[in-house]
């Protein structure tokens, strides 16, 4: 959170807004952050090359009150468990007005937030949510009232958003910038929709306005005295008996749907056992960390797109991607408390490759060469390589184990791994999760 200087403490909110140290922080953080153009093809580049003028025009439009931004662009990404997520990508000068909106006001809305929402908040993550999570399953209250709102970021209702900040943002030329922003518009397809509800997915504003309308819910559920996490939309709550949890079911979502004006998914909100709920891609089974199935499922499908059939690039480059992927996915996945789920990872990795290695051999007596140069036996190395395995099968036969083992791989091709352990828990967990 950037701290406020002494300059910007003698300005008004609005003028914090538009001055100009103010919003060359803002262009920084945009830039640091990437991302494509909008709709008017300007790149962060190419704003930069001539960043004086832009932000000094832009200083002079939001001063005199002639800030108009420009509609979003639409853009649709597939989400990971199937379907769609529509995001809203605006111009490079309107994020930059927006990431300084959002470092005038959000000093003021932070220290009013709950304790309990970790989304989208300046020393708060997706770890230290599911950790909390983890605690109150622990303290008895296993069953999880697992809330699901469609459409969540579609749906923001503008006006009671605006009065929301209003409690808190005295100076109303800013609410009035934010209702522009939030009123600008999209362009899908080369045609203009206006937009009379929500708050577009892919601007910097948007995350720390979504925690200002769902923290009506947060104080709701602490005052009813109920014990949950939030993380941006994935808000669980717990309980002790399923009965509790039906109740706090029927409470929270009219709550939501009456008070909020949102839409709560009955198709996907539930009311489970804790080892049946995944969060923020992590099940609490029997108390610990577990990596959900679903989470596991994608993390193979990954490993299979790495490693793909039918190609005769070089092994050291297929593992220098695997890496990429794999020391990132598991700075967060790492908290699992069953290190046999990294360890099935890293031995399917091992197995593809190793199949790799077999595809690569165009006939047989080269394999068998291969693997006699490599310490088999050539008795050993006969009878696995003229059986009548394919390479998958082959992949796991203790000829090629042997030729090529787990260290190998790490020794020699520098392949990242996280756990050297055995699973033995992995059906555990599985089991677990299946008949919760």
């Amino acid at each position: 959170m950037r701290e406020q200087t002494l300059s910007d403490s003698n300005l008004s909110l609005f003028a914090q807004v538009h001055s100009e140290d103010r919003l060359r922080e803002a262009f920084r953080e945009v830039k640091r952050n990437k991302g494509s153009p909008g709709i008017d093809g300007v790149t962060v580049e190419m704003f930069e090359a001539n960043l004086s003028k832009e932000l000094g025009k832009l200083k002079q439009e939001v001063e005199s009150y002639a800030y108009v931004p420009h509609p979003v662009r639409r853009v649709e990404t597939p989400k990971p468990n199937g379907g769609i997520r529509i995001l809203g990508v605006p111009a490079v000068r309107d994020r930059v007005l927006q990431a300084s909106l959002r470092g005038v006001i959000e000093p003021i809305l932070e220290p009013t937030f709950s304790a309990n929402s970790y989304g989208f908040r300046p020393g708060r993550n997706q770890r230290q949510a599911v950790e909390a999570a983890q605690l109150i399953v622990q303290s008895g209250k296993e069953f999880v009232v697992d809330i699901d709102l469609s459409k969540f970021f579609d749906r923001i209702h503008h006006d009671r958003l605006i009065h929301r900040l209003g409690i808190h943002i005295p100076d109303k030329r800013v609410l009035r910038l934010i209702g522009i922003i939030l009123r600008s518009g999209a362009m899908a397809n080369g045609i203009f929709e206006e937009t009379t509800e929500g708050a577009p997915q892919g601007g910097p504003l948007s995350p720390l306005l979504s925690n200002v309308v769902l923290d009506e819910l947060d104080k709701e559920l602490e005052r009813r005295g109920i014990e949950f996490c939030r993380f941006a939309d994935d808000c669980n709550a717990f309980a002790k008996t399923k009965e509790s949890a039906d109740k706090m079911m029927r409470i929270i979502s009219k709550f939501i749907e009456d008070k909020l004006k949102l839409v709560v998914n009955r198709e996907k909100s539930k009311v489970a056992r804790s080892c049946a709920v995944k969060f923020l891609g992590m099940t609490i089974v029997a108390g610990s960390l577990a990596i959900s199935v679903a989470s596991m499922a994608r993390a193979m499908e990954k490993v299979k797109e790495l490693t793909p059939r039918g190609t005769s690039a070089p092994i050291e480059g297929t593992v220098q991607k695997i890496n990429q992927w794999y020391v990132g996915w598991t700075n967060y996945y790492k908290m699992t408390q069953y290190p046999s789920q990294l360890v099935k990872i890293e031995a399917h990795v091992r197995r593809r490759l190793r199949s790799r290695i077999i595809s690569q051999q165009k006939k047989r007596r080269t394999l068998l060469k291969r693997l006699v140069e490599r310490g088999v036996s050539r008795n050993l190395a006969a009878k696995t390589v003229f059986s009548n395995n394919g390479r998958w099968a082959l992949s796991h036969r203790k000829a090629i184990e042997k030729a090529y083992p787990n260290e190998w791989f790490t020794k020699s091709l520098g392949l990242k791994v996280v756990s050297n352990l055995k699973y033995p828990h992995w059906n555990h967990v599985k089991t677990w999760i299946k008949l919760a």
